[in-house]
């Protein structure tokens, strides 16, 4: 299961059965202030979707260092290997959602206010596919 994490929003993605191709599941709105983190959903989905393993976008800053957001996907990941104890990888994702906005710029005749809504599960889908084409490429 693939996860876009952001302070409002989880971006979600499952692979096929093989592991070949990624698809965007949902989104899941949180609230990181409140400490409110979808787990309960995020719980359904892995039952549904019977998840092995989370593969986290890590937004690294350009110059390769982890800044806040990549400090607090991290906690996100360990949050979520405690809940479901199951094993958690990262994936830089620096421009994964520039590269989603512009697909659906240049692919889908959305508007902003649609693209705002399905950008973070593109984004996922794409952590994801990088993760599963990575792990392809190994074998």
């Amino acid at each position: 299961m693939g996860l876009d994490v952001g302070s409002k929003t989880v971006g979600v993605a499952v692979s096929d059965l093989l592991g070949w191709t990624a698809q965007g599941v949902e989104i899941i709105r949180i609230n990181e202030a409140r400490q409110e983190f979808g787990l309960k959903r995020l719980k359904e989905l892995v039952d549904q979707y019977q998840v092995e393993r989370f593969i986290v976008g890590l937004p690294k800053n350009m110059n390769n260092t982890l800044g806040e957001r990549a400090q607090k996907s991290q906690a996100y990941g360990e949050l979520i290997h405690q809940e479901f104890k199951l094993p958690v990888d990262y994936m830089d994702e620096r421009l994964t959602t520039v590269q989603a906005e512009r697909m659906l710029v240049e692919e889908a005749d959305l508007s902003r206010k649609k693209r705002h809504q399905v950008i973070d599960e593109l984004a996922a889908v794409m952590i994801l596919q990088t993760y599963l084409d990575r792990q392809a490429n190994l074998n």
